[in-house]
């Protein structure tokens, strides 16, 4: 291996995600791209590789949220077997509850829910990572942060985008 590359093993049992889709690669790429400081909620988190990498990578406290029960039995099996300790990983209904404060905060998610939770953020992040959207849907969610983020980087692959949102 690499010096300074992390190995993460994923299974995702009956969850989202092994982490080989563009959606949660271009992710990957912009949390390398932070000061891995402070802490981090991975919203949708699916199998729990965004939020078992950024443990990795020295983020703390790391929490772990999704909708789907299964999501969250792989997220705390992945998370065991990479032997990470994440400080939360629960079940969240991200259209009724708010989103936690957290210094980072990554959400792949689709559209409409990436929009909802701009405006539902009780605190604002240092910095959020959004994608799971298609590329024509990138300038609405960017815009949904207001001015109180700025757009620091865009990635795209294969149709989808991700955005590196930084506050003001």
């Amino acid at each position: 291996m690499r010096p300074g590359v992390h190995e993460i093993v994923i299974d995702p049992g009956q969850a989202f995600g092994t982490g080989t889709h563009p959606t949660t690669r271009m992710c990957l790429e912009l949390l390398l791209e932070l000061d891995a400081r402070g802490s981090l909620a991975d919203l949708g988190c699916g199998s729990g590789v965004l939020a078992i990498a950024a443990a990795k990578l020295g983020f703390e406290p790391v929490s772990a949220l999704d909708h789907d029960r299964a999501a969250v039995i792989a997220t705390q099996r992945n998370a065991r077997d990479n032997a990470v300790l994440l400080d939360r990983v629960s079940r969240c209904d991200l259209r009724r509850e708010p989103p936690p404060a957290a210094d980072v905060i990554v959400a792949n998610l689709h559209r409409r829910l990436l929009v909802h939770l701009a405006g539902a953020l009780r605190e604002e992040p240092r910095a959020f990572i959004a994608s799971g959207v298609l590329d024509a849907e990138a300038d609405e969610v960017a815009g949904a942060f207001g001015p109180a983020f700025t757009q620091r980087r865009r990635l795209t692959h294969g149709g989808w985008s991700a955005l590196l949102l930084t506050h003001r």
